[in-house]
């Protein structure tokens, strides 16, 4: 466990130290010694900044749509995959759906861009059809589906790898039980497969909304362009262009611990509910 503990103190604990950017009006000559003090005058200008909650918006509707989504595709995928009764073809569609998780977004990107670009197939079906070309990646009103897409494509497949572990550790006497009361396919999935998946479902749940402001930065900064600012632009794309694109280190770090505040909210106020409801927690 070595590597993996150097790795998240390295780059998850040290750079912590970097918040205090956040109450300084931080020269990087100086560095943090030097830089003078404001106390909470960053914060200040955070939220007085019309912009900042824009951006703070549009995270909530990225992040919304994505967990809406994306969160229960993989839990009806590894059930789908669960029912296949041929091993062969259960572990080829297991290795298909895996792949795209390992291709980056700037592939990823190319790939969609290939598709969903003015001339590519996807428009050119929409003019055989009489309709208007749709100029995906720089029409506002469709980008945030663009993004929804690629990320469903990307992570369903290997989202399911938790939830097909957690169907096989099923007891099997359970669906003998249902069958003998002569429960179908679809009694099995509603009445034993779904409730045995809820104390999953509700671990994963918490995990996923302690990043609910964390829309998908290194997907949206490859993805966007400003003809779709007003509808793309989050908090981690944000935090990147004030703070590095404009050196402005301590406005960036103010932006970027309100977002950590937050999620860590989100992450104890999930958890508590999912204990006091289910029984199910992360601790």
């Amino acid at each position: 466990m070595l590597p993996a503990i150097l790795l998240v103190f390295i780059f998850n604990y040290i750079p912590i130290g970097g918040l205090i950017m956040a109450f300084q009006e931080f020269d990087i000559l100086q560095g943090f010694l030097g830089s003078e003090w404001v106390g909470f005058a960053q914060f200040e200008r955070v939220f007085s900044d019309a912009y900042f909650y824009q951006v703070l918006w549009n995270s909530l509707i990225i992040s919304v749509m994505k967990l809406v989504i994306t969160f229960p595709l993989p839990i009806l995928l590894a059930i789908l995959i669960d029912q296949l009764q041929n091993v062969l073809f259960k572990r080829t569609v297991q290795t298909l759906i895996y792949l795209p998780h390992f291709l980056s977004w700037s592939i990823v990107y190319g790939i969609f861009l290939a598709i969903l670009g003015y001339n590519g197939p996807v428009n050119h079906v929409l003019s055989f059809l009489g309709l208007e070309k749709i100029p995906f990646f720089v029409t506002p009103s469709v980008f945030r589906g663009v993004l929804v897409t690629s990320e469903a494509w990307k992570e369903v497949g290997w989202g399911t790898i938790i939830y097909l572990s957690a169907l096989t550790a099923i007891d099997p006497g359970l669906y003998d039980a249902a069958k003998m009361d002569g429960a179908s396919k679809i009694n099995q999935i509603l009445h034993v497969t779904l409730p045995e998946l809820i104390p999953t479902v509700m671990v994963m749940l918490v995990l996923r909304l302690g990043g609910l402001l964390s829309a998908g930065f290194e997907q949206i900064l490859i993805m966007y362009n400003p003809s779709v600012y007003d509808v793309a632009d989050v908090i981690d794309t944000y935090v990147y262009r004030s703070g590095i694109g404009q050196l402005e280190f301590s406005y960036g770090a103010a932006v970027g611990m309100f977002n950590s505040v937050i999620s860590f909210a989100l992450v104890i106020t999930s958890n508590l509910v999912a204990k006091k409801r289910f029984g199910r927690s992360i601790w």
